[in-house]
């Protein structure tokens, strides 16, 4: 059964930084597209980085350079590292897995449809 459990959200002011974690459970990142989302409230959930299975990692255009996802294959823990956060960063942030068949392009691995297993959420709230 895979499990996800996300951990490292909080509060911060702008311009700082988080670290955010996703141990994963019951399969092995490298057969699997891995992503982060978010969602604010009364706003469609989003993607925010993604890697798929042959390591290509895409990141949304709002996060590009200050945003960096990171695979531990040895622990099977996906990170993202966040830098020079926003008041727009802040939202409730998911990790998610899917099977590689349902994620084969960039912009499939973006699309939060294409994911069938999401962790519970930790929230990332930003303060200007």
């Amino acid at each position: 059964q895979v499990q996800l459990v996300e951990s490292g959200g909080g509060s911060v002011q702008a311009g700082g930084s988080l670290r955010l974690s996703c141990a994963a459970s019951g399969y092995t990142y490298r057969s699997y597209c891995m992503g982060w989302f978010r969602q604010a409230p009364g706003k469609e959930r989003e993607g925010v980085a993604a890697i798929g299975r042959d390591g290509t990692t895409t990141y949304a255009d709002s996060v590009k350079g200050r945003f960096t996802l990171h695979v531990d294959y040895v622990k099977n823990t996906l990170y993202l590292q966040m830098n020079t956060l926003k008041p727009e960063d802040s939202a409730m942030y998911y990790c998610a897995a899917a099977r590689a068949w349902s994620c084969p392009t960039a912009e499939a691995t973006m699309d939060p449809q294409n994911f069938r297993y999401w962790g519970q959420g930790t929230q990332v709230t930003v303060s200007s």
